[in-house]
């Protein structure tokens, strides 16, 4: 039996270079963080280094001081590398349903419509597909083989199956491990803002006669602020790992289902 000729497709390998993406968000946040946190309407008398006005939270964030920008950094690498593999992981599952892909797969090799079950992956597209139909085509190979055994063929099946897989994932799993480390660091470097802020704090108590007011509450905001951002970057992160991770997981099963059917359907069918 013969299969169409398919056309190559092209993967969607995302953003290679997560450095540059940090890079990028770096800059963003020293604009935000000079030009929109510390613009002069947002403090009293125009001063950036006075009080902020009350209620406004972009003074009282700016107030926060230098690590700000770089919690800013965390949060928007989060940001945009989740929005990156929300997309990547999209173009991976392809166009249709992939549970619903995948039992037609079966229903396919079940009636040993080979070019059906072809047809199939040209239209669904995706990592799924670029695996099925490479394993196909080396279904196809082994029927016109008449020199293995039948225990070589399925040998050979299998492994087609694992280095197609071999293929895909790494492209699926890209930029995920940054957002795994963001979870931590973004933590830790709340943490360091908090502890900076407190020994402000501290200092402007320690003063002899009044404390000074302006140096305490400044120390107290960059504890808070810091605080707050720590905890938001740390959160964001393990959401998105968790939730790109059971995606990929859904996708890598799949992968391994129809893998498992199509070499069992060989077995079931050859001699």
């Amino acid at each position: 039996m013969e299969t169409k000729k398919t056309k190559k497709v092209k993967r969607f390998r995302g953003i290679e270079s997560a450095f540059l993406v940090i890079v990028g968000c770096f800059i963003v946040a020293l604009c935000i963080f000079q030009f929109v946190l510390g613009n002069p309407d947002n403090f009293m008398n125009g001063d950036p280094s006075g009080h902020p006005l009350p209620g406004n939270m972009l003074g009282t964030i700016y107030k926060g001081g230098i690590i700000v920008p770089v919690l800013q950094t965390l949060l928007l690498t989060v940001l945009v590398l989740s929005v990156e593999r929300a997309f990547a992981i999209s173009k991976a599952k392809g166009k249709g349903n992939l549970t619903k892909f995948v039992q037609n797969i079966k229903n396919a090799l079940a009636a040993g419509d080979i070019q059906k079950a072809q047809d199939l992956c040209d239209k669904q597209g995706g990592s799924v597909a670029n695996v099925v139909t490479s394993v196909l085509n080396k279904y196809v190979e082994m029927e016109g083989n008449d020199t293995l055994t039948k225990e070589q063929k399925l040998s050979y099946i299998q492994k087609e199956v694992e280095e197609a897989t071999a293929l895909e994932l790494p492209s699926l799993e890209q930029n995920l491990a940054v957002v795994a480390t963001m979870t931590t660091l973004g933590t830790l470097v709340g943490l360091l803002g908090t502890v900076l802020g407190m020994i402000k704090s501290f200092a402007a108590l320690a003063n002899a006669g009044a404390p000074d007011s302006v140096a305490l509450s400044t120390g107290i905001s960059e504890a808070l602020v810091n605080t707050a951002f720590g905890i938001a970057t740390g959160a964001l992160a393990v959401i998105s790992y968790n939730f790109f991770t059971s995606k990929i997981d859904k996708i890598t099963y799949c992968i391994d289902e129809v893998g498992f059917t199509i070499v069992q359907t060989y077995a079931a069918t050859h001699k």
